[in-house]
């Protein structure tokens, strides 16, 4: 399984399992890195691997093209983009 940065994951193993996550970056073909802007923040993403994640369908447009084009990824935007699922895998 490949992941691509922006794709929405859920984790399947480790402390954060059940949370929802954006692919911020990839690392070869085994880790990626992870932030969802509140536990896991901009500036230290989470290394994880890429088996212990597993893929949701979605795609968070927004973080992907702001990725694409070196802009600026804030917890705030992340925190957007994953609120609503967070609190449904919580609750």
């Amino acid at each position: 399984m490949e992941l691509n940065a922006g794709e929405i994951v859920c984790s399947k193993a480790g402390r954060d399992k059940g949370r929802y996550f954006v692919v911020m970056e990839t690392e070869g073909s085994e880790f990626v890195f992870v932030c969802d802007g509140k536990l896991r923040k901009v500036d230290k993403p989470k290394k994880k691997k890429i088996k212990h994640l597993a893929r949701t369908g979605f795609l968070a447009e927004e973080i992907k093209e702001k990725l694409s084009l070196g802009e600026k990824v804030t917890n705030q935007d992340l925190r957007k983009m994953l609120g609503k699922m967070n609190s449904d895998a919580n609750a």
